[in-house]
């Protein structure tokens, strides 16, 4: 088994791409290893010491690092959790589990303009952003502002509000005159 990284945006994210599939469909977030017992893939991860959070997608896997750890010091022992975990023959989710989409649902009188909102992250957003590692998940819709949840390699990215703000606002207030403003949301 042979698994390539990538660089992310962010620093403190590698991209692991396993060559095989992660995930069949949706996302899988831990930002800490509380829940990781959900995926034995993202526990086997963070049983090395330095990991953050872990992040899958359907074909990669990101992972982020505590600060004061090297990647140099960390990304043999990660690589060598993911292959092992592949040549268990463990499933990535536990108990049959499986990603989420990752998008929260909204009824109401903006139903059409969510489903605008989530039309347009889902083809346009998200499998850029998948690229880097990364994942951008719609949390609400408030007169006007457009509420997302940035997750793997975009959490704490530094470039993620500009992208946020630059990129994602201008698009979604291009095709849907309603939105005013995008905002960030921690879950």
């Amino acid at each position: 088994m042979f698994i390539q990284t990538e660089s992310t945006p962010n620093p403190a994210t590698l991209k692991f791409l396993p060559g095989q599939n992660v995930l069949e469909t949706g996302t899988a977030d831990f930002p800490s290893s509380e829940g990781a017992e959900k995926s034995p893939l993202a526990a086997r991860i963070f049983g090395v010491q330095g990991v953050n959070a872990v992040f899958l997608g359907t074909d990669f896997v990101t992972v982020t690092k505590d600060e004061n750890v090297e990647w140099d010091h960390i990304k043999p022992a990660i690589l060598g959790a993911i292959m092992e975990h592949f040549q268990s023959g463990q499933p990535v989710m536990a108990g049959g589990a499986g990603g989420a989409s990752g998008h929260a649902d909204h009824d109401g009188p903006d139903a059409e303009i969510v489903g605008q909102i989530k039309e347009l992250l889902d083809t346009r957003v998200r499998p850029a952003v998948a690229q880097d590692g990364g994942d951008i998940t719609f949390h609400g819709f408030e007169r006007g502002v457009v509420y997302l949840h940035m997750q793997g390699a975009c959490a704490g990215c530094p470039s993620s509000t500009l992208t946020l703000k630059m990129g994602i606002e201008n698009l979604l207030r291009h095709y849907i005159p309603e939105v005013t403003e995008v905002q960030p949301v921690a879950v």
